[in-house]
């Protein structure tokens, strides 16, 4: 007799029994965890990008790359973030005009947000961004990142869990949920992020640690570049009694 024909649950009530469920704890495939369960970061930076698979699950523009993290015994960690002229960013073409720095207190989220496509004059948006990540998308001298926002992000101290889900209007809404570790949390899931504009992207911390996060971006800061989706997560209500004296 095989467990599936067990009864496992006599000494529980039959109303009980009849609201039971079972975990499934088998691992689906990388593409299917990846836009569902989500996964580590490090899969990722090393999975295979010309399967088909994969392809069909990633998000054009989007780049994880391993880090280096140089653990000090009784002192700290040594991190690097990037190369000027190696690696990814060199291969893409992209060097940070703006470098910023944000601390998210546990157990904290930053909302859906993101940043608009450049579309040139005369072109429509769909054709742009097709040749842009389906039918040129090795040639990164096309990419407009003077005038629209990419951003390279690391994490220094915590860690995360990201969201990125494709909205840019012609290409396959697609979604990738990974969890990235902070330097001092060092493993394979110590890895930089590059998000291209129309690719909203949301953070949350995960336990209850702070977390520390330095990011790059392509243009200087411009508030009219933040788009905001589903952000309501950021807004901290006052408990119900403060509002009722305050009157608001």
């Amino acid at each position: 007799m095989n467990k599936s024909e067990i009864n496992l649950w006599p000494g529980v009530s039959e109303a009980a029994r009849n609201t039971l469920i079972s975990r499934d704890y088998k691992l689906g495939s990388l593409p299917q965890r990846v836009a569902h369960s989500g996964v580590p970061a490090g899969e990722l930076a090393k999975a295979d990008r010309s399967r088909p698979e994969i392809k069909r699950a990633w998000i054009p523009g989007v780049e994880i790359f391993s880090r280096t993290i140089h653990p000090q015994r009784h002192r700290g960690v040594f991190g690097e973030f990037v190369r000027r002229d190696e690696g990814v960013l060199a291969k893409i073409g992209f060097w940070p005009r703006q470098w910023s720095a944000a601390r998210m207190f546990a157990p904290s989220a930053k909302g859906f947000h993101v940043h608009p496509p450049s579309i040139p004059p005369d072109t429509a948006a769909e054709k742009w961004l097709r040749r842009l990540f389906i039918r040129r998308p090795e040639n990164y001298s096309l990419r407009r990142y003077d005038d629209e926002q990419w951003d390279v992000t690391f994490f220094l101290q915590g860690r995360v869990e990201m969201i990125l889900c494709d909205v840019r209007t012609g290409l396959s809404k697609r979604i990738m949920r990974f969890f990235i570790d902070g330097d001092n949390h060092h493993s394979s899931n110590n890895v930089g992020v590059v998000v291209p504009p129309g690719v909203a992207h949301a953070i949350r911390v995960e336990g209850s640690e702070d977390v520390v996060m330095v990011y790059g971006t392509s243009t200087v800061f411009h508030p009219e570049f933040e788009g905001r989706i589903a952000s309501e997560v950021e807004t901290a209500e006052l408990p119900e009694a403060w509002r009722e004296f305050l009157g608001l």
